[in-house]
């Protein structure tokens, strides 16, 4: 063999490992510590002691890692091991602060953020250089302007009517209100300023399925309670629904309508537990159950089995609430049940006067992180599919219908009323406007911002009269950019979007306008037997007002 040659066994012996021994911060502190030791003994306390006390706790630290047996990490690098878990202690504001791209959502981007913030503190809000968004990009949408665009008018006019022939009281109501988070979730300082914010701006406020609060009535803000699975504030001592308490609350000229929740965005046909250290003497008061014992949020309505019952339980709360709109609320799930309830509207004749639809992408509230990503339709394909389906079968004119998902931007409620709603609601864009700083600690009662926790001294930082005022100006000012946005497009009022103002770009060189991205139906298609959709009419086909079940169509 050549000189040079090198042979291959070379490759097969074990490199020198030449990098520092995972134990050299341990030995280090054990040196230190020995070092701080001998400096007392010679005389010098004042220097060697607090090298050994510093020193002698990181050894014993490192001691500790040795023996335990959970982490691997310490057991291999004691000491400087716990450097990792600091990193991720703090990794989620390093990125959020520092790392995170403007346009980045998670779920709300930065730029989201900024805005609300700047609206809620009155503050212009022009941005400088042209748009951050890749306009090039699928996916990027945005509203036809006109070559003569309409005088903006008073977004104080944007407003919808609810309630049909068979309400007595119908409710005026903005086009854009704070969506359902309840008390326990929220804060009580968090209730009394949305609730403020909302009396001053002349929107209403949902109570979320926590019900109505003390909170809630204090400023005297228009409400829409929501009664959901537990019927928290209209229960019995078994949970179930108590007609009586139910009339008791509902009588308040505070409560503007009912919402029945079926079902929330965050975790649809997932019920909850409130553990009982948790369930405090206010929160007890508030839902009607036992101070410190487990409240259990049951995954469905005892009050109802089947469509047929539902219409009579809407009808049921019209009448004990003394003729105020009733509606119900769902994310959508499985399409056939949406329309089992239309044909029982259609075969008992009771119809309700509204309803929301939530999206898989909303949720102000910790979810099972499988319920969070993967379970329930988004807002948007949940909103057109009710749409389609009331217009299929001539109910559209006598139900209003409301959208809640991912709200912040005039924009997006632009793009939901283009699609058939005919209001919005936001949830986490009123916690932002209430100095939520997303820090994704809602489930944790560590809120930093007193938002989402019981913590009274956390929630003391929520400084009542001044976050009302920036829910007043978050609402107003969002609703003067949507006057722009409509005068810009020839427009005046909401109610004159169509999908065909707006557009999305579907591929690099594609852009489509909304009326012929998605499918709309013709009035009274379903009914006529010859639907040409074939995802409509198969799941009307499935449908049955007697059941939930397919099976039973």
């Amino acid at each position: 063999m050549p000189r040079w040659t090198l042979s291959s066994q070379a490759f097969d012996r074990p490199a020198m490992d030449i990098r520092p021994s995972r134990f050299a911060a341990f030995a280090l502190c054990v040196a230190l510590t020995a070092l701080g030791g001998g400096l007392v003994a010679a005389g010098h306390a004042e220097l060697g002691l607090p090298i050994t006390v510093l020193f002698g706790l990181l050894s014993l630290v490192g001691v500790a890692d040795l023996i335990q047996r959970r982490h691997s990490i310490q057991r291999n690098y004691p000491v400087i091991g716990h450097i990792r878990w600091m990193a991720e202690l703090v990794r989620p504001e390093i990125r959020q602060y520092l790392i995170e791209a403007d346009t980045e959502a998670s779920p709300f981007s930065r730029t989201q953020r900024s805005l609300v913030y700047e609206r809620a503190k009155d503050l212009p809000g022009e941005r400088p250089f042209g748009t951050l968004l890749d306009v090039y990009g699928v996916g990027y949408e945005f509203i036809g302007h006109s070559t003569s665009p309409a005088a903006p008018v008073d977004p104080a006019t944007f407003r919808v009517t609810v309630g049909g022939d068979q309400c007595t009281r119908p409710y005026s109501a903005s086009v854009f209100n704070i969506s359902a988070m309840s008390f326990g979730s929220l804060s009580a300082n968090a209730i009394r300023a949305l609730n403020a914010g909302a009396r001053k701006g002349g929107f209403y406020h949902d109570t979320g399925e926590g019900s109505i609060s003390p909170y809630h009535r204090e400023a005297g803000g228009d409400v829409v309670w929501e009664v959901a699975s537990g019927y928290f504030g209209c229960r019995d001592a078994e949970g179930r629904f108590d007609p009586q308490r139910f009339a008791d609350q509902a009588a308040a000229d505070q409560v503007k309508m009912i919402e029945i929740k079926l079902s929330q965005g965050a975790k649809p046909g997932h019920g909850g537990v409130l553990p009982g250290p948790k369930v405090t003497p206010e929160i007890a008061a508030t839902r009607g159950v036992p101070v410190g014992v487990d409240c259990i949020s049951p995954s469905r309505h005892s009050a109802f089995s089947t469509p047929r019952e539902m219409m009579g339980f809407i009808a049921q709360l019209r009448e004990l609430s003394g003729g105020k709109p009733v509606g119900f609320k769902l994310c959508l799930g499985h399409p056939w049940e949406l329309m089992a309830m239309v044909k029982a509207m259609l075969e008992t004749g009771v119809r309700p006067d509204f309803i929301v639809i939530d999206g898989a992408e909303g949720g102000t509230g910790a979810a099972p992180v499988e319920f969070s990503d993967h379970m329930g339709a988004p807002m948007r394909d949940g909103l057109l599919f009710l749409h389609n389906t009331l217009v299929g079968v001539g109910l559209r004119e006598k139900i209003r219908i409301g959208a809640a998902g991912r709200i912040v931007t005039a924009f997006d409620i632009a793009s939901v009323l283009a699609l058939g709603a005919d209001w919005a609601n936001a949830a986490r864009g009123f916690m932002f406007a209430l100095g939520c700083v997303q820090s994704l600690s809602c489930h944790t009662n560590h809120c930093p911002t007193g938002v989402a926790t019981q913590d009274p001294l956390r929630q003391r930082a929520l400084v009542v009269p001044d976050k009302a005022e920036r829910v007043y100006h978050f609402h107003r000012n969002t609703l003067r950019a949507l006057a722009g946005l409509l005068a810009a497009a020839g427009l005046q009022h909401p109610e004159e979007l169509g999908p065909h103002h707006l557009a999305r770009r579907i591929s690099p060189s594609e852009i489509r306008p909304y009326s012929r991205l998605h499918v709309f139906l013709a009035p009274g298609e379903l009914l006529s037997g010859d639907c040409a959709h074939a995802h409509y009419r198969h799941n009307w086909d499935l449908a049955s007002p007697d059941s939930f079940d397919p099976r039973a169509a």
